[in-house]
């Protein structure tokens, strides 16, 4: 693990190690030194079975996401879609016990592919239930922006329409996952999105635009742009969710170097 002075990272299992089962994947990324875990969609693996790799390992794990629903139809996020409340609402439940067996820090709540013109006030009303569920597990509420390159039509696309619908929500737990992959390709400048609503963030993520793979010498210089947010007061792990080309372990030569 790093030291305190150090810049610190997380390894998203639905993109590294997935080669592994989930359990050996929390295995694999301690030995690698990462600092904490998130995942996408753990619950094809028992809770108990996950948090029993956290405790071994030390690590956090620090997120997961809400189903996406009907794949096969295309649904990435049900929170959004008026006809599917109920069924948000059973993924918000879902999400919220497993992250509380696992003392998990966020739930991210995925909003959904929709041009219906009630999707606003579906999104808010799912994320005031999620909000209120959470709170009962001393948990948060996450809402990322997707850019709209790799998910045509999702709901949320950039970090002013998620700011507004965190303040139209009103809720304490419910923060902003900043992806700097999804803003440098939908606002292009990394660290000014940043800037303008760091107060709202709970979690950063990062990989490479515009393939999402790992940083590297010739892509974007993520250092220096780590380097600001931790000078700007950002002391939480940085989540490493990219496409590695090969082996995980062949792709970390970036924390080597950024340490």
């Amino acid at each position: 693990m790093s030291s305190d002075n150090a810049l610190k990272f997380s390894a998203n299992l639905g993109f590294l190690w997935t080669e592994l089962s989930l359990v050996d994947a929390i295995h694999a990324a301690h030995r690698a030194g990462f600092d904490a875990v998130e995942c996408h969609w753990p619950y094809d693996t028992p809770a108990p079975d996950v948090a029993q790799a956290l405790s071994d390992t030390g690590l956090r794990l620090l997120s997961l996401n809400t189903l996406r629903g009907n794949t096969a139809k295309g649904e990435m996020g049900l929170c959004t879609l008026p006809n599917r409340k109920s069924d948000a609402r059973c993924s918000i439940d879902q999400a919220v016990d497993y992250a509380a067996q696992v003392n998990a820090s966020f739930v991210h709540v995925m909003a959904g592919i929709t041009t219906s013109a009630d999707a606003h006030s579906t999104f808010i009303d799912n994320l005031r239930y999620a909000c209120d569920q959470a709170a009962k597990a001393n948990l948060s509420i996450l809402i990322e922006p997707l850019n709209t390159y790799d998910t045509p039509n999702y709901f949320l696309t950039t970090t002013s329409q998620a700011v507004s619908i965190i303040d139209a929500v009103g809720a304490a737990n419910l923060r902003l996952m900043f992806d700097c992959y999804h803003m440098a390709r939908m606002e292009g400048d990394i660290l000014s999105a940043f800037t303008k609503v760091k107060p709202y963030i709970g979690h950063v993520q990062f990989a490479d635009p515009p393939n999402r793979t790992a940083p590297s010498t010739e892509g974007l210089d993520f250092k220096p742009i780590f380097d600001t947010m931790a000078a700007l007061g950002w002391n939480q792990p940085f989540g490493a969710e990219y496409k590695p080309n090969g082996p995980t372990e062949h792709s970390l030569e970036w924390m080597r170097r950024f340490r």
